[in-house]
């Protein structure tokens, strides 16, 4: 995402951290908290290769430490309230969130996410070390952080109005805590998990909104499919990613209806074979980095005139 949000600003011609609105889902909630708090595009590639300096090449060297596998979880249900609804209310938790109340509690925390965001938040808004503002400080209805509520399954977008205030760092910590992998976030006496188990975009959120021009990243689906051969764990990571394309391009149909223009961005298959299936080992990221430059630009430079993008 970050090679292709490079070369999304370069199409733009313009700095995307002015869009009107951002909607961060998981991983995507890091990059859109970095664009708010006036991390640069140059920057975040610095941050992946490594080679950063300040508080990006802080977070970058704590980073590295991090391995491909979550530690050993906790043997215990990941949410026996959610389970509970998934059983009694499946109209409210679609069987895919039910699944994950039954995955063991992860162990795994987001100590490096949490001190870059809050790092950014300080330095973006002069505020003392340590102190990272109010949680409202930040929630001004332009960024939208993606979570799941672990208790009932429903989605939560911080920074909307009306949704529960939290830390800008907390949020992004929720919306990237994956089940069985990650502990869930604890805001406000709830807790919240990856916001990506609901949908992996939460691009269906603008449905009904004025936004009239969206920009998606979306490194979970591939509208350009490859077949890999003789490797059983690739076609079950295609066939996941097919199931997810299906409902990325059914939500952007909706959108289109309504008269928005959409531009989507997806690994292609020469990012697919340098991601491999596990998309947390840090050994590929600057392979994956360096190819996305590459091949988000040729994508880019088929569609013409580019759009004034919102989300």
């Amino acid at each position: 995402m970050t090679g292709a949000l490079a070369c999304l600003q370069e199409w733009q011609q313009h700095a995307l951290d002015d869009a009107d609105l951002i909607v961060g889902t998981s991983a995507g909630s890091v990059l859109a908290a970095a664009l708010r708090c006036g991390a640069t595009v140059e920057e975040m590639a610095a941050w992946q290769r490594g080679d950063a300096a300040g508080i990006l090449g802080e977070s970058a060297a704590q980073a590295t430490q991090d391995g491909p596998l979550p530690p050993l979880p906790r043997l215990r249900f990941g949410s026996v309230p959610l389970a509970a609804v998934a059983l009694l209310r499946p109209d409210l938790a679609p069987p895919w969130v039910g699944a994950t109340a039954w995955l063991p509690r992860g162990r795994a925390q987001h100590a490096t996410v949490r001190a870059l965001v809050s790092a950014l938040h300080e330095r973006h808004h002069n505020y003392p070390a340590g102190k990272g503002g109010t949680p409202s400080s930040w929630a001004d209805g332009r960024t939208w952080i993606s979570a799941t509520d672990y208790e009932t399954g429903q989605r939560v977008l911080f920074g909307r109005e009306g949704a529960p205030l939290a830390p800008l760092h907390d949020a992004v910590v929720a919306s990237c805590s994956i089940p069985g992998w990650y502990q869930p976030a604890k805001i406000g006496g709830r807790h919240y998990v990856d916001g990506g188990v609901r949908c992996p975009t939460s691009l269906g959120t603008l449905n009904g909104t004025d936004v009239d021009d969206i920009c998606v990243l979306a490194p979970m689906a591939s509208t350009e499919a490859d077949h890999p051969l003789l490797q059983p764990h690739l076609r079950i990571e295609r066939r996941l990613r097919q199931l997810l394309t299906r409902v990325l391009l059914r939500q952007a149909k909706m959108l289109v209806a309504q008269g928005k223009r959409v531009t989507i961005l997806t690994p292609g298959p020469r990012d697919l074979a340098v991601m491999g299936a596990n998309p947390m080992d840090p050994g590929r990221t600057e392979a994956v980095l360096e190819t996305s430059f590459r091949t988000s630009a040729a994508s880019l430079a088929t569609l013409g005139t580019p759009c004034r993008p919102a989300a």
